[in-house]
């Protein structure tokens, strides 16, 4: 299958758009849900000082957010093989029935260990709901109008990141933290109520797709690679947290995570994917470098805004918003017409984007320039990573029989959420190794933001490879 060999059925289908008649209660609800768990994200960067420190937890703080990516990662690679066995509908409802959950149990807390059970129970649903949603869009949506809808779930993510911490400390200083966490049921139900109505569209696709190429021994192993993978990430997590250069029990557990996951990833992600094989191999690798080189910088800029600049919190969260603004904007424009059959072209136009804009924060931090001026290399690294990451998505789909949705789906957001473990764990080692203290920091900025850079170039070589 190729993107551009679309037929006039097809075609007719797309006619109406992503918003008309025909998918039009789809999209807003799966665009609903996207921007419910965006927006906890963000939101919950901001409540968690106040959680710390009313349940006592100031010490663990890291595990509020590392506890989250690691059951993300088993719930990516489940929802692969749920959605391949079963369909994407009950690991979609699943998934919302679990983030709703998770969020309640987090606003009911009274310690910190009911808080982080909750954190688990989350993001299991939420990467049961990502894979599926993709599920869905492959099977339902024509292959037409696909880099649309990317384009519209890509701009989901940036009213939360512009509005949720703000929104989020509003709330908590208004109401209490548990809110932040409450309020996002109301709209998880909702779209639960749409996606219902809709159920007899998203079970007919399901049903028009032929059975999956991996068989009942093959899911069951994936399954337990997927526990594997994701027992492996929080070790490895915990191992680089608060990093000395000394050998320590910590740094031998990070060591066997890491360990852990080598051995466990390439067999979820397509053969040759580390080797860089043509076609999807190269798509998985390009997904796995992008958020590894992005998340891996702009972890760390607030620190470095207000730790070496003296910039406030709230000023430096304004400078990253204006990153997703960059990235909604590279969505949009992959999301035209004229580049059906050229999108590999643009995964390495993007990486090198990225690649440009990540070089530009290194020259400011390390020229002590006045710190506002990072607010242009983060607007054109947002641009990098909207054309590819959204071009990425739809290449996924397009070079994957619709019977292998779920695999692919769940490969891409393993392969997304992984790079993004692996860059912050990476730049987090380096910055505990390098740290001295508060104002002498910029060679360890400067080290780790080097590193993320020439990760970043990797990309362009990797899209040159997606075509096959």
């Amino acid at each position: 299958m190729t993107e551009a060999g679309t037929g006039s059925r097809d075609e007719q289908q797309g006619r109406g758009g992503v918003f008309g008649p025909e998918f039009g209660a789809l999209t807003v609800a799966i665009v609903a849900l996207i921007s419910v768990i965006a927006f906890e994200s963000m939101a919950v960067s901001t409540a968690m000082p106040e959680v710390a420190v009313e349940l006592d937890a100031v010490r663990s703080y890291g595990l509020a957010f590392s506890v989250m990516l690691t059951t993300q990662l088993l719930g990516i690679v489940l929802a692969g093989v749920w959605c391949d066995r079963s369909g994407s509908l009950p690991s979609l409802l699943s998934g919302q029935v679990l983030f709703a959950l998770g969020c309640g149990i987090c606003g009911a807390s009274e310690g910190f260990s009911a808080f982080l059970a909750g954190r688990a129970v989350a993001g299991l649903g939420a990467g049961l709901t990502f894979v599926a949603a993709f599920v869905v869009i492959g099977r339902t949506y024509p292959e037409s109008i696909r880099p649309r809808v990317f384009s519209v779930i890509s701009a989901a993510w940036v009213l939360p990141s512009l509005i949720g911490p703000v929104l989020a400390g509003w709330v908590t200083s208004t109401w209490s933290w548990r809110w932040v966490f409450w309020i996002v049921v109301v709209p998880v139900a909702a779209a639960l109520v749409v996606l219902l109505v809709r159920r007899g569209q998203i079970q007919g696709a399901d049903a028009d797709v032929e059975p999956s190429s991996r068989d009942h021994r093959s899911h069951v192993r994936a399954a337990w690679l997927g526990l594997g993978i994701a027992v492996s990430a929080g070790v490895m997590q915990w191992g680089t947290h608060e990093l000395e250069l000394a050998w320590s029990p910590q740094v031998v557990a990070g060591l066997l995570g890491l360990v852990g996951l080598a051995l466990c990833a390439p067999r979820l992600l397509p053969a040759g994917t580390f080797a860089m094989r043509r076609g999807l191999p190269s798509v998985m690798l390009s997904r796995f470098f992008l958020p590894c080189a992005f998340f891996g910088t702009i972890t760390y800029i607030p620190l470095m805004l207000t730790g070496e600049r003296g910039l406030s919190l709230a000023e430096a969260g304004s400078l990253l918003a204006i990153g997703s603004i960059g990235w909604s904007l590279g969505s949009w424009v992959q999301g035209r017409d004229s580049f059906a059959g050229r999108r590999d072209r643009l995964v390495s136009v993007g990486g090198g984007t990225l690649a440009l804009g990540l070089a530009g924060v290194v020259l400011v931090t390390w020229a002590g320039w006045w710190p506002w001026l990072v607010a242009a290399p983060l607007a054109v690294a947002g641009l990098g990573m909207g054309m590819a990451t959204a071009s990425l998505s739809v290449l996924a789909l397009s070079l994957t029989r619709p019977a292998d949705h779920g695999s692919a789906s769940s490969s891409l957001q393993l392969a997304d959420v992984l790079g993004s473990v692996i860059g912050i764990a990476a730049t987090g080692a380096v910055f505990a190794a390098l740290h001295t203290r508060a104002g002498e920091d910029v060679p360890a900025f400067v080290a780790m933001w080097v590193g993320t850079a020439a990760v970043a170039t990797l990309v362009v070589v990797a899209g040159r490879r997606i075509r096959t």
